[in-house]
């Protein structure tokens, strides 16, 4: 079984959620910001330069909100793969500190945007998004999210 570990943020600001448009190997869904942790990289290191990277704007991390996996099949793989994979997945409580809103050029996703929250459950999204609500909804606040 292969394993890909990555972080995530859940950001929500005036009643919306941020989310990345996740397009890659022919499939598509709305998605927290967030990706693959690079070998030997912190995952909080790897959550803020990954929504940086996707949507254009410096986060802070608030809390860890926990950690999800799940096993994809063989042949539910967007690759070419010969085993399944688990995804082990970070999710952290995000919040924006500057930067401007854009779309990120030539990764996995093309498209960053503020979604009302109402809205959410109408968009095409990875099953990523429902557990970040559902984390995040079961987390009471507790302060500032420290590295040590």
């Amino acid at each position: 079984m292969d394993i890909r570990v990555a972080a995530y943020g859940v950001i929500i600001r005036d009643g919306s959620m941020l989310l990345s448009h996740w397009n890659e190997h022919g499939r598509t869904g709305w998605t927290l910001p967030g990706g693959g942790i690079d070998p030997g990289e912190h995952p909080a290191d790897a959550a803020v330069r990954e929504i940086l990277e996707e949507t254009g704007y410096v986060a802070r991390l608030d809390r860890l909100l926990g950690i999800d996996t799940q096993v994809i099949p063989t042949a539910r793989r967007h690759t070419q793969a010969s085993r399944p994979l688990q995804a082990l997945r970070i999710v952290y409580r995000a919040s924006v500190v500057s930067g401007e809103l854009r779309n990120e050029i030539g990764g996995s996703t093309d498209e960053a945007r503020w979604v009302p929250l109402d809205e959410v459950s109408a968009l095409p999204t990875v099953d990523l998004v429902r557990v970040g609500l559902r984390l995040d909804a079961d987390e009471p606040p507790t302060g500032t999210f420290r590295r040590d």
